[in-house]
């Protein structure tokens, strides 16, 4: 079965910077749409990024737009997701899930899902 692994969190200050990565093992990662998604304690997992098979259509949740870029390197089987001008508000666990299908904004559309990479901005 699919797997995928997030890496790339950790303690920023606001206005600084972060990439994370989620790298899926098999040979079908291509053919996988892919999302990033965070879950701040106490609160909901909402939808953060999301793109398409080859990378040519990208989503992004309004309070990211204009700061954070989600893209993939299929040869690499890796997705990432560069966080520009962060925020307090953006710390939570982030995950990168993967879909069978096309691109997608629903949490529940996914059909793998990643541990979780924490990032934390402080003030």
């Amino acid at each position: 079965q699919v797997q995928l692994v997030e890496s790339g969190g950790g303690l920023v200050q606001a206005g600084g910077s972060l990439r994370l990565s989620c790298t899926a093992s098999g040979r079908t990662f291509s053919s996988y749409a892919m999302g990033w998604f965070r879950q701040a304690p106490g609160k909901e997992r909402e939808f953060v990024a999301a793109i398409s098979w080859r990378g040519s259509s990208t989503y992004y949740a309004d309070s990211v737009k204009g700061r954070f870029t989600i893209s993939r390197d299929n040869p690499k089987n890796t997705v990432y997701l560069q966080m520009n001008s962060l925020k307090p508000e953006d710390t939570a666990s982030y995950y990168c899930g993967g879909r069978t299908g096309t691109i997608s904004l629903k949490i529940y559309e996914y059909n793998y899902w990643g541990q979780g990479t924490q990032v934390t901005v402080s003030s």
